[in-house]
Formats: C-alpha cells, sequence, structure tokens
C-alpha cells in the first residue's frame, strides 16, 4: 500500500456528452491549458499539490454544470505507467509548446533579415509579436512542471530575435569579431549549465580540443548567473556562446571560430539531429551516439566525469570520420 506521501499524482476523470461538440472542445483547452496530459481517454492527470487540486476542481465544477460527470481522485501506480513515464508525457508535451514558440520566433526573425527594420505593410508588428512569445514561454513555464528540455531552445530563439529587433550586432559580424579574437579565448575558464548532455559534453570536447586545450570547465544553475572575470559562458541563457536561430551550440562554436575540418561536419550533423530533434540531417548514426550519451549520462552524476567519458567517445569517433575524409580525398 502506498503511504499519503507517496501520492504524487491527481487524476480527472469525466465522462462528457457527444454534444454539443464546443463543450467538448471547451473542456479539453481548459485541460491544455493547466497543462494535464492524458493518461487515456477521458482520464487526465497532474502533479499533486494544492494548486493542481484547485484547478480541476474548477474544471471539475465546470463539467457538471455542463451537465456531465467528473470525479477527481488521488493515485499511486502500481502497475503499468510508472511514474517516470508519466514524467515523459508531461515533458513531450511541453517540448510541443516551446517548441511552436521557438519555431515562430525563427520564423519572425528570418523574415526581418540580417539588419531590418520591421516593414508596416500589414502584417503582425514584430515588436508586438516579441512581446506575445515571450509571454507565451513564461506561460508555459507555468505548466513546465518536469523541466522539459525544449524550454532552452525556446527562450534563445525569443531571446536572439529580440536582440535583431533592437538593432544589436548582426550574426555575421559577431563570427567575424569572434574569429579575430581567437586567441582570445584561451587559458578561459569555461561555464555551462548543470548536468550536461550531448550539445554540452560535445560542445566541451570540442572547446579544448580545438579552441582553448587549457580549458577549465565551471557547472553552475542556468538563471541569474553572472560570469566573473575569465569566464566565458556556453549553451545557457544569455551565453556568448548559445544556440544561434536553428543551430545548436556546437554548431556555432565550429562556425564561429572558422573550424573547418571535414571530420567535424558529420559530428556537427549528429549533435544537431540529437539535440534539435528535427531530424535536420537525417543522421542514421545519431540513435548509435545518442545511447552512448544517454549511458554516460546515467551512470555518472558528476558533470566532470561525464565530460571526461564523452571526450573519449569523442575523439575516437572525430578519428574514425577523419580516417574517412581522407579515404575519400585520395585520387
Amino acid at each position: 500500500m502506498a503511504k499519503p506521501n507517496d501520492v504524487r499524482w491527481l487524476l480527472l476523470i469525466h465522462q462528457l456528452p457527444p454534444k454539443p461538440s464546443y463543450f467538448r472542445v471547451k473542456i479539453w483547452r481548459r485541460l491544455q491549458r493547466l497543462g494535464a496530459v492524458a493518461i487515456k481517454n477521458s482520464v487526465y492527470a497532474l502533479p499533486k499539490n494544492e494548486q493542481t487540486q484547485e484547478d480541476f476542481q474548477w474544471v471539475r465544477r465546470e463539467i457538471l454544470q455542463g451537465g456531465a460527470e467528473a470525479t477527481i481522485c488521488e493515485a499511486h501506480f502500481v502497475e503499468g505507467l510508472d511514474d517516470r513515464e508519466i514524467e515523459a508525457l508531461f515533458r513531450a508535451a511541453r517540448d510541443v509548446d516551446y517548441r511552436e514558440v521557438a519555431v515562430s520566433a525563427r520564423d519572425l526573425a528570418k523574415s526581418l533579415g540580417a539588419n531590418d527594420r520591421p516593414s508596416k505593410d500589414g502584417r503582425p508588428n514584430p515588436e508586438v509579436e516579441l512581446e506575445r512569445l515571450k509571454q507565451r514561454v513564461a506561460e508555459i513555464g507555468t505548466i513546465d512542471f518536469f523541466s522539459a528540455r525544449g524550454r532552452k531552445a525556446a527562450e534563445e530563439s525569443v531571446a536572439a530575435l529580440e536582440t535583431q529587433l533592437q538593432g544589436g550586432v548582426s550574426v555575421l559580424e559577431t563570427r567575424k569579431m569572434a574569429r579575430a579574437r581567437r586567441g582570445e579565448f584561451g587559458n578561459r575558464t569555461w561555464v555551462t549549465r548543470k548536468g550536461v548532455f550531448v550539445d554540452r559534453m560535445a560542445s566541451a570536447w570540442l572547446i579544448r580540443r580545438f579552441i582553448d586545450p587549457r580549458a577549465r570547465f565551471k557547472f553552475v544553475a542556468d538563471r541569474g548567473y553572472r560570469p566573473q572575470k575569465n569566464e566565458v559562458r556556453f549553451d545557457m541563457f544569455e551565453a556568448e556562446f548559445t544556440h544561434e536561430g536553428d543551430r545548436c551550440t556546437f554548431e556555432v562554436l565550429v562556425e564561429r571560430f572558422g573550424l573547418n575540418e571535414p571530420a567535424l561536419r558529420p559530428l556537427t550533423e549528429i549533435v544537431h539531429d540529437i539535440d534539435l530533434k528535427d531530424s535536420k540531417f537525417g543522421r542514421k548514426d545519431a540513435l548509435g551516439f545518442e545511447q552512448l550519451m544517454t549511458g554516460i549520462a546515467t551512470a555518472h552524476k558528476k558533470d566532470e566525469v561525464r565530460l571526461e567519458r564523452s571526450a573519449a567517445v569523442l575523439d575516437d569517433l572525430y578519428e574514425y570520420f577523419q580516417r574517412k575524409a581522407s579515404k575519400r580525398r585520395r585520387p
């Protein structure tokens, strides 16, 4: 038997009439706004706390007022779905929401051009759209109960759009400056978020192997961190090197530091497909690499160890692609 403290979930079980259809859509939309996920048809779940219980109570009252039936219960899953699988459902739902924001921000940024100010031809005002996207990220955040990975890409895409609208330095100019100042990025402390995974693992390897051989790495909470002297941030909010448009941090580092080694291209494509999950390059070997990195992350909680283990894998994989590229160049 589960103890009261073990109960993690609230379930709303409802039975709605097939008509009127607008009533079913209304209840569905209300549940979506609360961040509830469907466990089965007509069974929705939320993590148990005072706020979510109150939210479900309001929905139940609305259902009853519509002449339908609804029940709220506390749940502890014994067989079938387990807690991690349910958490994954919540993360997947929020990733969809975040992805919509990221795509909207990138599309708007592309429509503006590198340095163009918004035109007044009847299209939605970009500044207004920017505020809408920022508000949308905040709204999704309130129902992102289990820290979906897509939030980072959404925030960074919106931040990049805001910089563009404010007339910031263009991406092209930034790349040129980074290449010109390549020597300035030696013997630095490179700061990133705790809990490194594929993009940060690969980026750290790239930094130490091609950019800053004496690099030291520091792992911090994402929000509110202010860099100290001789520190450079990567793959985190407001970092000097992070996602740009539809490019992951690894891609940005490769491009901005002018790393043209042929063997880096397939690695860049693999990291992109795993991190952004858009199958842009359709790398069949991405799944195997992701499983290796997942194994490292699962077996080792310390970020320093994750970087050490992943670097060995990346060294070998780079060597493989380097030899493959050499064979292609032979007459």
